[in-house]
């Protein structure tokens, strides 16, 4: 069993790899902006999110005790979430692993720029962006060697 973490800021391309590997391992594909959405919540209401994430994570172990693979979308912006997914995963004898995806800013710009105009798409402001790199805590090489090698 196995536990797919995809690390990044948005427009990094969390849920574009989260639907590959969900279809091609397979996988449970966990993705909180997806699930707020088609709820109709704010996708900024941070009190909910909170909330939601820890549903998917007590599904996320629910499910990998029973030997499935799940990739969650979070985003884990912090260490401490990384630190804690990484604990619990392998205490259920998952192997887990950590997605980065590090994407320069410019292109995170560009790429956001191109979301927002798809319909149904809440923006994603330059200025947003740059607030949310103030926040991320990117993984560096020492932690990213303390989780399971990226498998394909």
């Amino acid at each position: 069993m196995r536990l797919i973490v995809l690390c990044g800021l948005p427009g990094a391309g969390k849920t574009t790899l989260a639907r590959k590997l969900a279809a091609e391992l397979p996988a449970i594909r966990l993705c909180p902006d997806e699930w707020m959405a088609a709820l109709g919540v704010d996708l900024f209401d941070e009190r909910f999110r909170a909330a939601l994430e820890a549903v998917f994570w007590r599904h996320a172990r629910a499910l990998l005790v029973q030997g499935v693979t799940v990739v969650l979308e979070n985003g884990f912006w912090s260490r401490a979430e990384r630190e804690v997914v990484l604990r619990e995963g392998r205490a259920l004898g998952a192997s887990v692993e950590l997605r980065f995806l590090d994407v320069p800013f410019e292109e995170l710009v560009r790429r956001l720029e191109v979301r927002n105009d798809q319909p149904g798409m809440v923006p994603i402001t330059r200025s947003m962006l740059e607030h949310y790199t103030t926040q991320f805590e990117p993984p560096d090489a020492a932690e990213i060697a303390l989780f399971d090698p990226v498998r394909e």
